[in-house]
């Protein structure tokens, strides 16, 4: 009995034995770990989700209203500055043209019957000032009587106010002929106002009615874009919008062209950030675009923000307690595992971090969490890496 008691001690102590190497081993043994190296002439590029846009794009319509009478483009057409775009019905409009150009006539005759009148008051004012000279002369030698010689007198001044008085007219006649033609240019406006015409050279992206519509003044007739102005509108998340600056350059991949890449560069950015979506506007003038542009077409962007020439990167999945600017990494140093705190910059594409300082000489960056890293542990590297 004694002696197998004394067996199954002797068993225990051997299984809580191996049991306790078994720990040592796996919990001191050196663990391997995957460690960073330094990169070179790495490219930091900011992705944002978008929108192909044009910066100008018009709603054009009539100035006046009636029914519409032709439509001479269509969805798609290019059109150059003046060109005609539609007709309204202009029947009563061409009449009161037709009233204003007669009272503009009318005013023109007026003028010149006053400007004739003034050349007759003149004639007459002339005839009855030789008259009056001649009878004053007589009047000295008493050759007349004196009353014919102020009856003299007093035509000279009746003609001369005569002439007064038509010279007034010419001021009233040509008063009369400015208004006139100012009602005629203004009916003319109101007729030209029947034609819509182009206002910039630009492509037709909709048609909002048909022919023999009655529409109403400024009611939209068209949608136009002018092509020179297409640009992408970028939606960028605030995190990762605080190094895009104007002029940086940036590829732009169509979803209907997804093996394409579009060159461009970032021309406007939003003051004004979603504060739902806590993102901001970005928008990207391209310098190479598309053959064909379709407004609202969704696009991706990728701007590049930064370029690294030599970078020490450690994925963010290594890294514990990021807040955007700091966080802990593991690192290998004299052989043994160690948590420290680090600074970081740019973020990459591919979700890796810069790491600024926080490292001593000699230190390695673990590249990727692995199971059993634990403080002052021994660890063997499986790749080089230098800080």
């Amino acid at each position: 009995m004694k002696r197998r008691t004394r067996q199954g001690l002797v068993a225990i102590a051997v299984i809580a034995l191996i049991g306790v190497a078994g720990w040592v081993f796996l919990t001191e043994r050196p663990i391997a770990v995957p460690v960073v190296t330094i990169d070179r002439d790495v490219p930091v590029r900011v992705y944002g989700l978008g929108t192909v846009e044009a910066r100008i794009v018009s709603r054009i319509g009539f100035e006046v209203g009636a029914a519409l009478t032709g439509l001479e483009v269509d969805g798609g057409d290019a059109v150059a500055r003046g060109q005609i775009l539609a007709r309204l019905h202009a029947a009563e409009q061409e009449a009161r043209v037709a009233r204003a150009a007669a009272s503009a006539e009318a005013a023109d005759a007026t003028l010149g019957r006053t400007r004739a009148n003034v050349v007759r008051a003149r004639a007459v004012l002339a005839q009855r000032e030789a008259t009056n000279t001649r009878q004053q002369a007589l009047a000295v030698r008493n050759t007349i009587s004196a009353q014919r010689a102020e009856e003299a007198q007093r035509d000279v001044d009746v003609a001369a106010a005569e002439l007064a008085v038509a010279e007034s007219d010419i001021a009233v006649a040509l008063a009369q002929r400015a208004d006139a033609e100012a009602a005629l240019r203004y009916e003319q406006a109101l007729l030209d106002h029947h034609v819509l015409r182009a206002p910039f050279d630009a492509i037709i992206v909709d048609r909002h009615v048909e022919a023999g519509t009655v529409v109403r003044a400024g009611e939209p007739i068209f949608t136009l874009m002018d092509p020179t102005t297409v640009w992408t509108l970028a939606y960028v998340d605030e995190a990762r919008a605080g190094a895009i600056a104007l002029g940086q350059s940036a590829e732009v991949r169509l979803r209907s062209l997804p093996h394409e890449v579009f060159s461009g560069t970032v021309a406007r950015i939003g003051i004004e950030s979603d504060r739902v979506n806590e993102e901001r506007r970005v928008w990207i003038a391209c310098y190479r675009c598309p053959p064909q542009v379709y407004l609202g077409e969704q696009a991706e962007v990728r701007i590049t923000v930064a370029l690294l020439t030599e970078a020490f990167l450690v994925p963010e999945i290594a890294v514990s307690g990021f807040d955007g600017h700091q966080g802990r990494v593991w690192v290998v140093r004299d052989g043994k595992l160690t948590k420290v705190s680090a600074v970081f910059g740019h973020r990459t594409e591919d979700a890796r971090l810069q790491i600024l300082n926080g490292l001593a000489e000699g230190d390695q960056v673990v590249s990727a969490p692995v199971k059993g890293l634990s403080e002052g542990r021994m660890a063997r590297v499986l790749g080089g890496g230098a800080s």
